[in-house]
């Protein structure tokens, strides 16, 4: 399996893959809010706070600024040690980020154009909250 990547976990936060994407996200949120497996971390502070991150917190960091490697690199960091940790946790993470890598595609655009457009073609992928505005001319360039 390839692992997973600061980049991939920041281009879902950020929504980059669509619906594809949040709903990925979303499953990755459900397993990081699962529950430690009884025995596989060391037993809380005094203070009921876990030595081990579950990923939590490192995930609403990233959501909420996925433009920051460091938080995405966090993110990884906190998934890594808790799959070292806990296998159940590890075997759930891998079936996530298999599915996300399949729902996701490989993040190849390929666009085709034909005909003889007579306008401007806009190409890329995951568009959103766009507006153009446009007129129209007379097919003269502007001097």
């Amino acid at each position: 399996m390839d692992p997973i990547t600061a980049a991939a976990l920041a281009s879902l936060a950020g929504s980059v893959g669509g619906e594809a994407g949040r709903q990925a996200w979303a499953g990755l949120a459900a397993l990081v809010r699962r529950p430690f497996r009884r025995g596989t971390i060391p037993e809380p502070t005094r203070d009921g706070t876990h030595r081990v991150s579950s990923g939590e917190l490192e995930l609403a960091a990233l959501q909420d600024d996925s433009t920051d490697p460091n938080r995405a690199q966090a993110l990884v960091t906190a998934l890594q040690v808790r799959a070292a940790l806990d296998e159940e946790f590890r075997v759930h993470l891998d079936e996530w980020w298999q599915s996300a890598q399949a729902s996701g595609g490989s993040g190849d655009v390929h666009n085709n154009v034909s005909g003889n457009p007579t306008g401007p073609v806009v190409q890329g992928r995951d568009f959103s909250n766009l507006t153009f505005n446009m007129t129209r001319g007379t097919g003269e360039p502007e001097s």
